[in-house]
């Protein structure tokens, strides 16, 4: 039975392509940054930094944890470089603005970014006020989602009982540990997340796996639909 949102009383967004549409194309950016980086640090062409990133990416979690598993890299200068970006492709998204204060409880993002490049994005959006913390990948100590340590170190930072919060995120496999840790999942899926669309080909129909409770392609709306829900008497929202 899939989980429904009556008791959720905190709500956890992971950030690139999923808070902001993928159609901004914002991380297109910092994907370029990172072949450069690449390319500069082990003097190869585009080509094969480019082969290099994505391979880390979809074998590691994040490039920077393969860069750091295979060559050892120091992860500040990496995280520095890639997230150097122009972030006014995002713009601002006053209908996510409303869904995120009707929703009741707590709103976190979760991120294998960084809490700087977070708070641009969520300024950007017009939600900064509205979200109460940013959990990094500093803060997981450089081990990215979908890996089971992050989400451990993420509830004891937060405080937040995983039965009651609702995770959302763009990238499939990383709804995984959270499940299983009790949350509500929700899958935010795009035309334009190619990234996205490649990792999660492997599942099949998302509504059909045992670790994904809901789909959305669009987040506002989804959200605002579980508020109206949730703020009638009696309501327990169990779908959206």
């Amino acid at each position: 039975m899939k989980r429904g949102f009556d008791r959720i009383d905190t709500w956890v967004f992971d950030l690139d392509n999923t808070l902001y549409p993928a159609s901004c194309r914002l991380f297109d950016q910092i994907d370029k940054r990172m072949a450069e980086f690449i390319a500069q640090m082990l003097k190869v062409d585009k080509v094969e930094a480019k082969r290099l990133q994505k391979t880390f990416f979809y074998e590691h979690g994040t490039t920077l944890r393969g860069l750091m598993t295979v060559y050892g890299i120091e992860p500040n200068a990496f995280l520095d470089y890639v997230h150097d970006i122009d972030h006014s492709p995002v713009a601002a998204c006053p209908g996510l603005a409303a869904a995120f204060e009707r929703l009741p409880g707590r709103k976190l993002v979760f991120t294998n970014g960084t809490t700087y490049h977070a708070e641009k994005v969520l300024d950007r959006l017009g939600i900064k006020a509205l979200v109460e913390d940013v959990f990094d990948i500093v803060h997981c100590g450089f081990i990215p989602k979908p890996q089971r340590e992050p989400y451990l170190k993420f509830v004891q930072r937060t405080g937040i009982a995983p039965q009651r919060a609702a995770m959302f995120e763009d990238i499939a496999r990383n709804l995984e540990p959270p499940y299983e840790l009790g949350m509500t999942t929700v899958l935010v899926q795009s035309s334009d997340n190619v990234d996205g669309a490649i990792m999660n080909a492997g599942i099949g129909d998302p509504l059909k796996s045992s670790f994904i409770d809901h789909v959305t392609q669009d987040l506002p709306g989804f959200l605002d639909e579980i508020g109206r829900r949730l703020a009638q008497p009696g309501s327990g929202a169990s779908a959206a």
